[in-house]
Parts: C-alpha cells; structure tokens; sequence
C-alpha cells in the first residue's frame, strides 16, 4: 500500500504543478495567455494524471481485497514484481495513449482562442474547434471506459467481496479494525470520482464546472496525504503530542 501511495503522491504533484501555478496567474492578473502547444502540454499533463490517479485507485482496491479476503495469499500475490510492472504498465500506457489523443487534438483547426476556463481542458478546447471532432470524441469514449468505467468496476467488485468477508468475522471489534484498513481508501475514491461523475455526467453550466472543477484539481491532491497520514497510528501519536504540547503552550 505504501509503494502505490509514492505514486499516488507523484501523481497528484504533476496534476498541482501542471494546474496551479498558471490558475493563480490567471486569478491575479484576470487572464493570461497561453499558446496552443503549451495549452496541449498542459492538457497532456493533466489527463495523464488523472488517468494515473484513477488506475492507482484501482490497483489499491485489489491490494485490499487481496489483504482482507486472501490474507495468506496477500504476500505472494502483491510483491515487489507486481508492483513493478503494475506501474511501469500503468505510466507507460497512460502517457502512450494520451499522446495519442493530443496528436489528434493538435490537427484540429480552432475557430477560436479563449476559452472560459483557468485550465486547457477537454469540453473547452472543443467548443473552440471548427473542425469534425468525431475521431477525437470516438478516441475520448475508448479512454473512458478503460481508464474510468472499467476501473469503476473493478473497485465496486473489490469492494463488494470485502464488505461480505467483514460480515462474516464474528466480533464487531474485529470488523471494525478490518474495515479500517480500508476506509481512507474508500474516502480517497469518494471524493475522486465523485467530483468526476458531477462534472462530467451530470450536465451543468460552465461557471459551474468551472468551480466545481477545483475539487479534482486542487482540493482532492491537497486532501489525499492528509487521509491516508489521519489512518497511521504513528502520525496519529504524533498529532496527538503534538496537541498536548501546544496545549500546554497556550495554559
């Protein structure tokens, strides 16, 4: 689990340094200009780490099922070489069939160049195009369902098999300390694809997609080491001493 949250963490530093940095310049300075290469790096960027983000997820998921309902197995199973080649797969899939989309996108013709929005995202980079955007939608639809339904899935099967195995163990204490294994996981995932499937699926007004777009942006990576440091009971101690000195500071 620690191995998968190093790239968890990688993952969300490329999607802050790729948004951040030019959102603040736009809300200072109420606008910036950004050439279409550097619109497309930066889209690049960002679908790549929201794509890594949700097939980490994913693979997290599995590590908990294989934890919880395949205790015995759980160490022949997640080994450093799966955990290898899990990433090594992840990232080099991810950044080959990204490229893929912004080659498209780079043919398009632009009828326009502003758009409403602090970042290059998809939706608003297509409302520009003048251009035939069936290939691109068709390309876009095949990244969906195998870096975000299909993920989907994967993580609600995981979690359905873990939910029957806490049942089953007699004690509420047991379940309890079972369940928490995986709780900051689950929090991570409801927050990710939640602002997704709000964004994305449910139709709303561009000022509106604008705001809630921060959520996945910026509020879920500054989020997610705070969960996953509030589930360790050695961080837990720390803050907990922490509090206490200071306490005693302010009396």
């Amino acid at each position: 689990m620690y191995f998968f949250l190093t790239q968890l963490s990688i993952s969300d530093i490329l999607l802050t340094t790729t948004i951040v940095p030019n959102m603040l310049h736009t809300l200072l300075h109420e606008g910036t200009s950004l050439s279409l290469n550097g619109c497309l790096v930066q889209f690049y960027l960002f679908i790549a780490a929201e794509a890594s983000e949700c097939l980490l997820l994913t693979v997290m998921s599995y590590d908990r099922y294989q934890a919880i309902c395949n205790p015995l197995r759980y160490a022949s199973v997640i080994d450093l070489t799966f955990c290898l080649r899990a990433i090594l797969f992840f990232w080099l899939g991810i950044f080959s069939m990204e490229l893929m989309v912004v080659m498209t996108m780079k043919h398009l013709d632009f009828c326009g160049n502003v758009i409403d929005h602090f970042f290059c995202d998809l939706e608003p980079l297509l409302e520009l195009s003048c251009s035939d955007t069936f290939i691109m939608k068709l390309e876009t639809l095949f990244l969906v369902i195998f870096l975000a339904i299909c993920p989907v899935t994967v993580i609600i099967v995981s979690y359905v098999y873990i939910i029957f195995t806490i049942l089953k163990i007699p004690s509420v204490t047991g379940r309890q300390k079972t369940f928490s294994t995986c709780s900051a996981h689950l929090t991570v995932v409801s927050l990710f694809y939640g602002s997704l499937i709000t964004i994305y699926v449910f139709p709303r007004k561009q000022n509106a997609k604008t705001y809630l777009s921060l959520f996945y942006t910026v509020v879920t990576p500054l989020l997610n080491p705070i969960i996953y440091s509030l589930s360790n009971t050695d961080v837990k101690r720390a803050l907990t001493t922490l509090f206490k000195i200071t306490k005693s500071h302010i009396l």
